[in-house]
């Protein structure tokens, strides 16, 4: 199945190990042209760290077109002129961070819940992210969402849907036939024990 030359992936960065290596890698798996998103999602290090290593990974998605989103915070995102901000539930308001960094752009991770995907669009978000569909390796599944999950929220809400959690080539195609505008993917991507990060993005068509 093509997707229609469409922009389908909304990669998100392993949370560690940003070296040389994966500097190279996001570079050519960039060049692919399948990625629309990238996402920096750092836990550990100090703000400073990050946005060093932000403005980095910006000059690379800058020279790719690839709009870069930063994970948790919005400061951080105005920091180094971000395109967005991603935020979890348990993060600032959608209110607040549209405060801060103005018309960028503002996800939100909404689970599995139309409830919370409805209070997303009402609250001024720009895409909300649901999952997880699958089981991964990446995060720890606090929530499981299905299908069915994903048919509802998209005739409820008109806000493009970022589908999330163990995303991979067998299993991504059924996302794209059930509407969901975005896959995000890491794992597969990142911690692929079988295929380097260039040679995994070949197989998502």
């Amino acid at each position: 199945m093509k997707n229609r030359n469409k922009k389908f992936i909304y990669l998100i960065s392993p949370s560690k190990n940003l070296d040389k290596i994966f500097y190279n890698d996001l570079t050519l798996v960039l060049k692919s042209k399948k990625i629309k998103f990238f996402q920096l999602r750092l836990k550990k290090q100090s703000f400073s760290k990050k946005v060093i290593i932000a403005r980095k990974v910006l000059k690379i998605c800058k020279e790719n077109k690839v709009k870069f989103i930063i994970n948790d915070s919005p400061y951080l995102a105005l920091k180094v002129n971000a395109d967005g901000c991603h935020l979890g539930q348990k993060d600032m308001s959608i209110k607040k961070a549209k405060k801060i960094l103005k018309k960028k752009i503002i996800g939100v991770t909404c689970h599995n819940s139309i409830k919370l995907a409805k209070k997303a669009l009402l609250d001024g978000a720009d895409y909300i992210a649901l999952g997880a569909f699958y089981k991964s390796k990446t995060k720890k599944t606090l929530y499981k969402a299905h299908i069915k999950t994903l048919v509802n929220i998209k005739k409820s809400t008109n806000l493009p849907v970022v589908a999330i959690g163990g995303i991979n080539a067998k299993n991504y195609k059924n996302l794209l036939l059930n509407k969901a505008d975005f896959l995000a993917i890491s794992g597969y991507i990142w911690n692929n024990k079988k295929l380097k990060p260039q040679q995994a993005i070949k197989n998502l068509t």
